[in-house]
């Protein structure tokens, strides 16, 4: 199996009154958004709330979603949990549907754990999935996870399973981390969260990108990943960031489901499972000609 390219967003998760999940809404945009130029659908990640969904939700989540025609193997949904045998459970599910892999956070309640203890963490979810299609993600995240994947493990990881451990999304921002990875692990998929550094990336050898604003403008970053060589490169760079940035500068994933809320006009799509709350009226309705106007 090839490792994931392209653009793959992290499908936001639309919420009905009583906060259960509108699934016919979800399954319906996650084929608009592969009808809009997405290569796949990074589902069940931070921007998709998926640590607020409980086990059921996620499984049944991944299960509809290839029900209602999309190919499996455009699917790299987050398994990770704090739990060792819920990210088992959610790997192994994940597996046995024939995704495309997993993207596997490491197990977020400890802090300051060795990487010898995430190794084992690592070698023991392979074990218990014993699936030969498993390909492992790495899912870097240390704003909220508190822990960083290091070079230094994922070097052993790649060692000890060649083909397993076959990429990594980095949502860091850390620009001299993603340079480190991508100098030393060639081959290895690396996809950085914001397409603001993607461009960048790609010439060093990234695979694409997993960016949270990819929900509200996947044509605009889809044309930027095609065109990325391209004469006009430099000026699509410029505005997708210029997008980047504004939405980043509000809580972000309040404001790619306001965006949405907009783009749809649907304000169901404002909804966020507590502890996150929807931005103000006053806070969507700056964002809303702040876009307009770029």
């Amino acid at each position: 199996m090839t490792a994931a390219t392209g653009i793959w967003p992290p499908a936001a998760t639309p919420f009905r009154e009583d906060l259960s999940i509108d699934t016919e809404r979800y399954v319906a945009f996650c084929h608009e958004l592969l009808r809009d130029g997405a290569h796949g659908l990074a589902v069940l990640g931070t921007t998709s709330e998926a640590n607020s969904l409980d086990f059921e939700e996620r499984k049944s989540v991944l299960e509809k979603l290839a029900a209602s025609g999309i190919n499996p193997a455009q699917l790299l949904p987050g398994t990770g949990a704090a739990s060792f045998g819920d990210a088992v459970k959610l790997t192994k599910h994940a597996a046995e549907l024939g995704v495309k892999g997993s993207l596997l956070l490491p197990p977020f309640y400890y802090k300051g754990v060795s990487d010898e203890g995430l190794f084992e963490f690592v070698s023991e979810v392979i074990a218990r999935v014993n699936n030969k299609r498993l390909r492992l993600y790495l899912y870097n995240f240390p704003q909220q996870t508190g822990l960083v994947w290091s070079s230094e493990l994922i070097a052993k990881l790649r060692g000890a399973f060649p083909e397993t451990v076959v990429g990594i999304k980095d949502s860091s921002g850390d620009a001299k981390y993603l340079d480190t990875l991508l100098e030393k692990f060639p081959g290895f998929a690396i996809f950085p969260s914001s397409e603001s550094l993607m461009v960048d990336a790609l010439g060093k050898g990234a695979a694409g990108c997993i960016s949270a604003t990819a929900n509200t403008h996947v044509k605009e970053i889809r044309a930027l990943f095609d065109g990325w060589q391209s004469s006009k490169a430099d000026a699509m760079n410029k505005r997708a960031s210029a997008v980047r940035a504004l939405i980043a500068s509000y809580p972000l994933i309040a404001a790619v489901k306001a965006t949405l809320a907009d783009q749809h006009k649907h304000k169901g799509w404002h909804r966020l499972r507590p502890p996150l709350t929807a931005l103000t009226e006053r806070q969507a309705s700056e964002l809303r000609n702040k876009l307009a106007a770029l």
